[in-house]
């Protein structure tokens, strides 16, 4: 569920107005939308940032997944607030509004990102994945855990699916995962996580 709120704002007005009180909001073409997210989806947004965290230690690589974290697409007066987001600690140098308004702004510098589906499905399938498209984004993924996307993105009849798009010579290439498979990853190429594991994260 989203709330609009009626404030137009430029991005740069956007981040100093951000307010500290615990909730998230995103910037749609100069609209401020407050996320409301339920708690199955806070549920299965905490179990990958756990298991992508597990991957990063493991591996050993210089990734790190903030708390909270604006990317900046190419969109005029826009700014998302991903439910995962993984960073390259080795390549924020670069980033210019990093350290006062952790920000993110090229592409290169996230290697996943990862939105978890609500009510306003059509942004993750169609405007976010432009976007992060066009920021040069290696890897999005989109969790709909409750097959809120239409057909043209998760086929008939809907169930439960994980989208995952991978940059291949500037453009996403789409594979999808349904019930009892494992994710392919070139992120993470010896990640263990399927799509029950990750469905029964909702779960109480």
């Amino acid at each position: 569920m989203i709330q609009s709120l009626p404030e137009r704002m430029s991005f740069a007005e956007f981040v100093e107005w951000y307010p500290d009180n615990g909730k998230r909001y995103e910037l749609h073409n100069g609209i401020v939308i407050e996320m409301q997210p339920t708690g199955s989806h806070e549920l299965i947004a905490g179990f990958l940032a756990e298991e992508l965290t597990l991957a990063i230690r493991t591996a050993k690589l210089p990734y790190t997944i903030p708390r909270t974290c604006l990317l900046k697409p190419r969109l005029p007066d826009s700014g998302y607030q991903p439910d995962v987001v993984v960073l390259n600690r080795t390549i924020l140098i670069d980033e210019p509004l990093w350290e006062k308004a952790s920000t993110i702004q090229y592409g290169k510098t996230v290697p996943l990102v990862i939105e978890v589906v609500s009510t306003n499905w059509q942004d993750d399938y169609a405007h976010k994945l432009v976007e992060y498209e066009a920021m040069g984004i290696p890897e999005y993924w989109i969790v709909d855990f409750r097959a809120l996307g239409a057909v043209r993105y998760i086929g008939k009849p809907k169930q439960p699916t994980i989208t995952v798009c991978q940059l291949i010579e500037g453009e996403y290439q789409i594979q999808r995962f349904i019930a009892n498979q494992r994710l392919n990853s070139t992120i993470f190429p010896e990640l263990d996580l399927t799509t029950d594991m990750i469905f029964q994260a909702a779960e109480m």
